[in-house]
């Protein structure tokens, strides 16, 4: 495969976990809420979540390995660990490897939740709040797309997504899961 190949794969497969990785924030703030979403229940909106957040952190191993192969990236397995040491754009590099860093530990604490149990797992899970900015940085600082009108709209429908659940989740009769089912017993 040519390194051409590999760059643009590399690009897009970034570009779509982005994508998913919004979704999947924003159906997991939905999913807290215990509200049907459009016309979703509950056991459908936490589907659509895990698939997302599956799918984008497939995009990610993705991103990741199809760059490590590209030349043109000079990616060292140390720039998967240890943040801001890159070749490239080192600080915007650096953020890519943090998200990453955050992303492992999220998935770990998912895949061992019934060893660690719900108050571990969802204390970890808070960390997707960042995570998704630092992505978003990651994108906008490091890729090779930031002058294209389609990727800045793109990104800017990603964090219109973000921001509106999240002022939605911060409203003051945003009701949790728990909450909503407190009150019906």
């Amino acid at each position: 495969m040519t390194s051409e190949a590999l760059w643009a794969l590399g690009r897009g497969t970034g570009i779509t976990a982005l994508g998913f990785l919004t979704v999947s924030l924003a159906l997991g703030i939905a999913t807290r809420s215990g509200r049907p979403l459009f016309v979703l229940p509950r056991f459908a909106v936490a589907d659509v979540h895990r698939f997302a957040a599956l799918a984008g952190t497939l995009l990610v191993m993705l991103h990741v390995g199809l760059l490590f192969f590209d030349p043109y990236a000079q990616l060292r397995i140390v720039d998967f660990v240890v943040p801001f040491i890159g070749a490239y754009r080192p600080l915007w590099q650096g953020l890519g490897t943090l998200a990453f860093d955050v992303l492992l530990v999220v998935i770990a604490t998912s895949l061992l939740r019934q060893r660690i149990g719900l108050r571990i797992f969802r204390a970890v899970h808070w960390a997707t709040y960042a995570l998704w900015p630092i992505a978003l940085g990651h994108a906008l600082g490091n890729g090779t797309d930031t002058d294209r009108v389609w990727f800045l709209a793109f990104a800017g429908c990603c964090a219109l997504i973000v921001a509106v659940v999240l002022v939605w989740r911060l409203r003051a009769n945003y009701t949790e899961y728990a909450d909503a089912q407190a009150g019906r017993s």
